[in-house]
């Protein structure tokens, strides 16, 4: 298993936060394992909450209609590069 970039360990730290994932330390969560059908069974509704957060952390929208949710959601390594190449502040 890969480590995490400070970065990662900064969206892993806001997904378990925001998602009140209990048992599951940012640490807990891979860097290149799936988001979703994963481990941490996250579904739709996790991937809106994830939308609200990143928004409101990183003052950028991600949106429902994007075609390449697939690869941005895909794991937490895509979906922090996403943030880090299109994030405001």
């Amino acid at each position: 298993m890969s480590e995490q970039t400070p970065a990662e360990r900064e969206l892993a730290a806001l997904l378990v936060d925001s998602l009140n994932l209990e048992g599951v330390a940012p640490d807990d969560i891979a860097p290149e394992a799936p988001l979703f059908g994963g481990e941490l069974g996250l579904d739709s509704i996790d991937a809106l909450e994830i939308a609200l957060a990143v928004s409101k952390r990183y003052g950028f929208q991600l949106r429902s209609d994007n075609d390449d949710n697939k690869r941005i959601f895909g794991s937490l390594r895509a979906l922090s590069a996403h943030i880090e190449a299109n994030r405001v502040a």
